[in-house]
């Protein structure tokens, strides 16, 4: 849950915005404000369990490193909410185009987080298996995760 939160709280937001360009209604936007609001302290809260995951795998490994640009990328798109909030704070109900674009690069840039999240989940089973392939080939590559080179013991 604490993934969910953050992720659908900030990519519906954009919703909401693209609603109040459509209708110039106010009220749009002000909803996206406290989506905001909230998919911030979610997504804060979510980044220090990240932080705690990602200090538990080993050095070295693919995981690692995707784990890291997934934990920093992450951190990017809450600063780019965080400014985009800021932004919209004189006036929550006429938020400036700045502030909209700034949450619609955020949520473009949490697909890639997302997808290197699903990466570390499902593909190298990272907190998932305690017989992790921690160096397996990225699901792009079209090669199986499967195999005995990486896993958590080395054997």
């Amino acid at each position: 849950m604490l993934i969910v939160f953050p992720l659908g709280l900030l990519a519906t937001s954009i919703i909401f915005d693209i609603a109040f360009m459509a209708t110039h209604n106010g009220r749009w936007a002000d909803i996206s404000y406290w989506m905001i609001i909230v998919g911030v302290i979610s997504g804060l809260l979510a980044a220090v369990f990240g932080l705690i995951d990602w200090l538990s795998i080993p050095s070295g490994t693919r995981a690692k490193r995707i784990g890291l640009l997934h934990g920093v990328g992450n951190v990017v798109v809450v600063l780019l909410f965080i400014v985009s909030w800021y932004l919209r704070r004189p006036a929550p109900q006429s938020p400036s185009t700045i502030a909209i674009v700034l949450s619609f690069v955020g949520v473009g840039l949490a697909v890639v987080t997302g997808w290197l999240g699903g990466e570390l989940v499902d593909r190298l089973a990272v907190g998932v298996h305690d017989g992790a392939n921690l160096n397996a080939p990225s699901s792009l590559s079209h090669r199986p995760a499967s195999g005995d080179a990486g896993t958590v013991s080395g054997k």
